[in-house]
């Protein structure tokens, strides 16, 4: 369920959400497998396997946001008041539509027994990937890896960006940092708009003591056909994920940089 490959290098990309799997005692719970599995950020794992070659560790879990969310409030929170969002257990797509059969929505306890179960020992292992990189680095940085589509009306008027950063409003990491990445992604990129970072890049950022997190949210665009739902999910494009992964290994060198002191 949950996946780290250690590095030495100050930067940790944490991967909560490419994950499809739906456990076995909930697989009767979804409206449909297909619908549970829609709102994956697609192949992100597979787009960033290359920060290994940069000494970057991941961590990263196999199971589906539609079981329980890895970069959400544990408390229940929401992370963007008064706009449209998915919760902790979420009860809906971005679309809106139902994930769970009529009765079989989870209730406190079923959602206290995911946090247990998922939750948790995602949170403890970035945790540890975190204490044991300040160990030996004075700065290091938790980037994480998301996508979504780049028509998500529900969420978001038009099109997204192709780049989306976010820092808290700045909170998160040092202002080097965020320049270094705007500077690596190019124009198509926007800081701290529609996402400007979710429970795991609020919670973990912490500049003033040597840990700066960032988000990165893709529109899908960038690296696979965004097809119809009735045909999803697209096929890994390699080509069209080749040219983004060139753009996105100047953003974890510029990170690798500024926690390094070289930026």
């Amino acid at each position: 369920m949950i996946a780290v490959v250690r590095g030495e290098a100050p930067l940790i990309v944490s991967i909560p959400h490419a994950g499809t799997e739906i456990p076995d005692d909930l697989v009767g719970d979804v409206h449909s497998l297909d619908r549970a599995r829609y709102d994956a950020d697609l192949y992100i794992d597979r787009l960033y396997a290359f920060a290994t070659e940069l000494g970057a560790t991941i961590v990263r879990t196999t199971i589906s946001r539609t079981v329980i969310d890895m970069n959400r409030d544990p408390s229940g929170a929401s992370l963007y008041p008064g706009q449209a969002t998915t919760d902790l257990c979420p009860l809906t797509t971005f679309d809106g539509e139902p994930l769970w059969r009529e009765g079989r929505a989870p209730n406190a306890a079923e959602i206290a027994r995911r946090r247990g179960m998922y939750f948790e020992p995602y949170h403890t292992a970035l945790e540890a990937e975190i204490a044991r990189l300040r160990r030996l680095h004075s700065n290091i940085v938790l980037y994480e890896a998301h996508s979504i589509r780049s028509y998500v009306p529900r969420l978001f008027d038009g099109e997204l960006a192709q780049f989306n950063i976010g820092t808290n409003s700045g909170k998160a990491c040092a202002p080097e940092l965020t320049h270094a990445v705007e500077k690596a992604c190019g124009p198509s990129q926007v800081t701290d708009g529609r996402f400007k970072g979710g429970w795991t890049t609020r919670h973990y950022g912490r500049p003033e003591s040597g840990v700066h997190a960032i988000q990165m949210e893709l529109a899908m665009r960038g690296y696979i056909d965004e097809v119809a739902p009735q045909d999803w999910p697209p096929p890994w494009d390699s080509a069209r994920a080749a040219a983004c992964q060139d753009i996105l290994r100047d953003v974890l060198l510029a990170a690798l940089d500024f926690a390094m002191g070289k930026a």
